[in-house]
């Protein structure tokens, strides 16, 4: 049987291990920044420079992939060379060395997952609805990265948050040399069919659009909501927590994903991920300093990046052939690089100078304006 031979334990470790990484950076790499001494524009510009590196490193590697069909040797120097690169942290904290160990780690760290993806989908052969159910685990190792290292900063200096995660850097290598191969299935679609061609298609360019307009609006969370609950009275352990439930939603919401997309058609499932994105902003940036609405604003990540992630990977497989899929993933990661930079870029800019609240109301209306091409740019594609 197909689903007896699904290597899943040793995808779902590479995941697990991956996004304990993006549970460490996300929460944390401005705080850090921050302990060093940087400004709000310096530290949106440092947290910006992985983000531009995900415009051109996803691309690039995906041709290759698509090219050489070796994605899991891509997979795997990735991941070797962003360990090597990142430890070049330890040689100085100046702004220019630091920014410079961003870049070159940044290239490698974007190479990975695009192909990772591909390799993914094509173990499931077509069962893609268990995809989530692998990719929770990431979910997973983000929750328990980022409270046991909130709980550890409380207790300890941040000047050991680059041993953290070099440490995790490892895990990735050792699990990436866990994997085993596959290669994507032939699709449907014609074999001289190019990539161009195939993002021509109705409402492809739109969704890429939407990609990077979302990505934009998470700008201000993964920049500074750290540090904007840190100075709400909010202890490093509680924040820990708190970033922990948005994404035990997000598990949730991937355990459920199967039985909403076989449900609700892609496009229905991306408006309401968007416009939810839009309520979660206006929450986080003018009442964040009461619990019960900062836990509710935090659930809407089951939303925000939850079913917005797995329809996204969905559009992905279903709009490409199996000859695309590389640059189609790498072209969706390269997106969300380019607004998740715009995000780190404007909310590092307007935080001092416009505030909180008016940082978070921008996110919001970069959703609503996501929203607003789904809907009327996007067909509706019932499974």
């Amino acid at each position: 049987m197909v689903a007896a031979a699904l290597p899943y334990w040793r995808l779902s470790s590479f995941y697990l291990f991956y996004f304990a990484l993006l549970g460490s950076t996300a929460p944390f790499l401005a705080l850090y920044f921050d302990h060093l001494g940087f400004s709000a524009a310096r530290i949106g510009e440092l947290v910006a420079i992985p983000m531009l590196m995900r415009c051109v490193a996803p691309n690039i590697w995906g041709w290759l992939g698509d090219y050489t069909g070796r994605r899991l040797a891509i997979v795997r120097f990735g991941a070797v060379c962003t360990l090597l690169t990142f430890s070049l942290i330890f040689v100085s904290k100046t702004y220019a060395w630091l920014a410079m160990v961003m870049a070159l780690h940044a290239f490698f760290w974007h190479a990975v997952l695009p192909q990772f993806e591909v390799i993914t989908l094509a173990h499931l052969q077509g069962q893609t609805s268990r995809y989530s159910q692998i990719r929770l685990w990431g979910s997973i190792g983000f929750i328990i990265t980022v409270v046991a290292l909130g709980r550890l900063f409380e207790w300890l200096s941040l000047d050991i948050y680059p041993a953290a995660l070099v440490l995790i850097m490892a895990g990735i290598v050792l699990s990436s040399l866990w994997v085993p191969n596959a290669q994507p299935a032939p699709g449907n679609r014609v074999a001289g069919e190019g990539f161009v061609k195939q993002l021509r298609s109705p409402g492809v360019l739109a969704f890429y659009v939407c990609v990077a307009l979302m990505q934009m609006s998470h700008g201000p969370y993964y920049t500074f909501l750290t540090l904007h609950l840190e100075r709400l009275g909010y202890s490093r352990g509680v924040i820990g927590m708190l970033w922990a439930v948005g994404v035990v939603a997000e598990v949730l919401m991937f355990l459920a994903m199967s039985r909403i997309l076989a449900r609700f058609s892609l496009r229905q499932v991306l408006l309401a991920s968007f416009l939810l994105a839009a309520l979660r902003w206006l929450l986080l940036g003018t009442l964040a300093e009461f619990l019960w609405v900062l836990l509710f604003a935090q659930v809407l990540h089951a939303a925000t990046f939850g079913s917005f992630h797995a329809a996204a990977i969905a559009f992905v497989q279903r709009s490409f052939g199996a000859r695309q899929q590389g640059q189609g993933q790498a072209l969706y990661a390269a997106l969300a690089g380019t607004g998740g930079a715009m995000g780190a870029l404007y909310s590092g800019y307007s935080w001092n100078a416009l505030g909180a609240a008016w940082t978070f109301s921008i996110a919001s209306l970069a959703a609503v304006a996501a929203a607003v091409i789904i809907a009327i740019r996007m067909q509706e594609d019932r499974p």
